[in-house]
Order: C-alpha cells, then sequence, then structure tokens
C-alpha cells in the first residue's frame, strides 16, 4: 500500500479545501439533537450542497451517479470534512452508507435510476429494518414474513433499532421468504416505501436522549415484488453486501474525529496538570498509535474494496472491532482528564461518552465481529 499522495490528490485537496472554507460559514446553525425533522431538513440540504459541488457520492461508481473517486480522493474527502467541522452524514446515514451502495451493487438498471439519484441529491432518507426483537445479532432468526401475492409481497411482523424510522421515505427492508428454508436461506431484501398502509413507527429514546432509532410494526404491507433486489430467497447474501459497507467505511471519518479529540484532552491535560502524570500520558500516546493504525487499516481495506469490486471485505470486520472498544477507552480517558466535575458541566462529552457504549452493540456486536474473523480470515471452524 503506497501512503504518498500524489500531485493529482494533493490538488483535489487543496480544492477541497478552498470549497469547505467558502461554504462553512455560511450554514445555519444546527438544530437540536432531539428535533428529528430539523436534523432530517439540516442534513438534506447539506447533502444537496454537496451534490451541487460534485461531491456526492463521491466514491460511488460513475455508472451509479458518484465521481467515481478513486479510494485514497475518498478518504481524502472523509478527512478534511471531519477536520474542518462540516456536517456528518446524519439522516443520510442509511441511504449514503448502506443501502445506496448495496443498490449500486446488486440492483437491476432500473432500480439503480429510480433510488440513487434521489438519495444522492438528499431528497429522500432511508431507514435500516434489519434486526428484530428476537433476531438481533443472531440476524438469521428473523421472523417477519412476506408471503407472495402475484406481485406484490405481503409483510407482516416487527422491526427494531430501526435507524431514522421517523424520518424516512424508504426502509431496507429483511424479510423471510420461506419459512421451510434453513435459516440463512428464505430471506428477501427490499425496498419498502415508509408511507405504505400498515405501518406504524414508535420512536425509541436513547440513553443520551435522543430517539434515533425506532420500532416499527408491520401489519400487512404491500411491497411491490419489483422492489425486491436480487433474487427471491437471495437476501442473506445481499444483506452481507449490506453489512460490509456498514463495517467497512461507515466508521471512517470517526476515527479522524477521535484524533481530534484526543488533541482535545492533551490540551486539557496541560491546563489542568494532569499531563505530569506518566501514566495518562502513556495512555493517551497509546490511542493516538491506536487511532493511526486504525487510519491506515482503513486505507488498506478501502483499496482492497476497490482492487475487489468497490464492496469491502471482512477486514471491515477487523476495523469494527477494534474501533468499537478504542472508541471506549478513549471516553474512559475522558473522564480521567476531564474529572467527574468537568464531565458534569460539558454535555457535549456527557452525549459522546454515553454514545460510545454503544458502539460495541451497533452495526454488528464484537462477538459477532470475531466470529467472522474467525471463520473468513483465520480459517477456524464455525462454532456451535
Amino acid at each position: 500500500m503506497d501512503l504518498t499522495y500524489t500531485d493529482e490528490e494533493e490538488d483535489f485537496r487543496a480544492r477541497l479545501r478552498a470549497w469547505l472554507r467558502e461554504v462553512l460559514p455560511k450554514l445555519p446553525d444546527r438544530p437540536a439533537a432531539t428535533d428529528w425533522p430539523g436534523r432530517r431538513a439540516y442534513d438534506t440540504a447539506w447533502q444537496r450542497l454537496l451534490y451541487d459541488a460534485g461531491y456526492a457520492g463521491l466514491h460511488w461508481p460513475a455508472d451509479a451517479g458518484g465521481r467515481g473517486a478513486t479510494p485514497t480522493q475518498h478518504l481524502i474527502f472523509l478527512e478534511e470534512t471531519e477536520l474542518a467541522g462540516a456536517p456528518y452524514v446524519g439522516a443520510n446515514f442509511v441511504g449514503l452508507l448502506h443501502a445506496g451502495p448495496t443498490i449500486a451493487a446488486e440492483g437491476t438498471a432500473d432500480q439503480r435510476a429510480r433510488w440513487l439519484p434521489p438519495i444522492l441529491r438528499g431528497e429522500e432518507i432511508w431507514c435500516q429494518g434489519f434486526s428484530e426483537p428476537d433476531a438481533g445479532s443472531d440476524l438469521a432468526a428473523l421472523r417477519t414474513k412476506a408471503v407472495r401475492d402475484g406481485d406484490t409481497y405481503v409483510v407482516s411482523g416487527s422491526k427494531i433499532w430501526t435507524s431514522h424510522a421517523e424520518v424516512a421515505d424508504w426502509c431496507e427492508l429483511l424479510v423471510r421468504t420461506d419459512p421451510e428454508a434453513p435459516r440463512h436461506r428464505g430471506i428477501s431484501w427490499l425496498a419498502m416505501p415508509m408511507d405504505a398502509p400498515g405501518i406504524m413507527v414508535r420512536p425509541l429514546r436513547t440513553l443520551t436522549g435522543t430517539a434515533e432509532f425506532a420500532e416499527v410494526f408491520l401489519d400487512e404491507v404491500r411491497v411491490p415484488v419489483a422492489n425486491r433486489l436480487g433474487a427471491e430467497h437471495d437476501g442473506w447474501r445481499v444483506t452481507m453486501v449490506t453489512l460490509s459497507f456498514e463495517r467497512g467505511t461507515a466508521f471512517v471519518g470517526e476515527v479522524v474525529a477521535c484524533h481530534r479529540v484526543l488533541a482535545a484532552l492533551a490540551r486539557k491535560a496541560r491546563d489542568n496538570g494532569r499531563w505530569d502524570d506518566p501514566v495518562l500520558r502513556r495512555r493517551l500516546g497509546r490511542l493516538a498509535a491506536e487511532f493511526t493504525a486504525l487510519w491506515r487499516l482503513t486505507q488498506w481495506n478501502v483499496s482492497e474494496a476497490q482492487r475487489g469490486g468497490g464492496v469491502p471485505g471482512a477486514g471491515g470486520s477487523v476495523f469494527k472491532l477494534r474501533y468499537s472498544h478504542a472508541r471506549q477507552e478513549l471516553y474512559d480517558a475522558a473522564a480521567e482528564v476531564l474529572g467527574a466535575g468537568a464531565l458534569d458541566a460539558d454535555q457535549e462529552w456527557i452525549t459522546d461518552r454515553l454514545s460510545s457504549l454503544s458502539y460495541t452493540i451497533a452495526a454488528g456486536t464484537s462477538q459477532i465481529q470475531q466470529n467472522i474473523v474467525a471463520e473468513r480470515l483465520l480459517g477456524l471452524p464455525k462454532g456451535r
């Protein structure tokens, strides 16, 4: 892996920095964390700015509406937007990082033409309907059923931890289309319109006080067969494509953010006298090395994905596994540097600390990632 930058890549960085300097000061104030309609409007407006400037779907293939940028240009974009404090994808998360890339990789020409442009322009929001109350980490145990009725599926069941369901237009939905098939078969991937009759959304309030997740109840919801991605009963394979994007590239910008948090902690430690503690200095230094290594691993994973047709491989699970724990260790260190009093007085630190607790569960638990690494990378036998 070549870690140097070409003149063309440095020119891309310079032009991106200039655009960010021009546009960021003109953005309105961000809505409150609990105002999801406001956050949707803010996030989709930012996505439209990216689209108009040619930065939307930077790494998507050109024939899917993207720019067809190199993996290095994509990482430069993520690095520079994070360093500049630009808005994150927010409510566009599932569409841009999960559903969109999956449709680009697996969809028909008609499906790509219907769904990808509105995602890139920020006109439609997607949510993820994978987990169920009795099938979270054990995704193959899902029981939401879809019964074929001519040109439609009739879907009944429930989903939980459905990201952004309360503001979404579409849902990437996993359903069981053959209840007699083995667990990992008989599953299909559907695009479900969230305004279809029979859908009830109940927001879930998280530890941080926001409601970016919801329960979704489905009562004989009719979804066109044309909305199925891939062959009938082949949804597990399609889902592995989705999850490879979720674990392979979805957390990239946050590695850069963690470097910024570390720098801020070092400054605070110098200000409050904690920097004199050699144990703390070693702890912060080790974390800096961890996040530098994770950034290099990201570069390798993205490069491997490019060589493999654009879909991240099992290396994304290595990243997700280590990053989840490193982020929690970072905010443990923050509590040590700032002390209980400072944490009580700073809501942003509190929110970040609490949200870090979810990372070993979100996008596949650490135990699931360990199984993937053991079986797909190390060649160990599957556990019973």
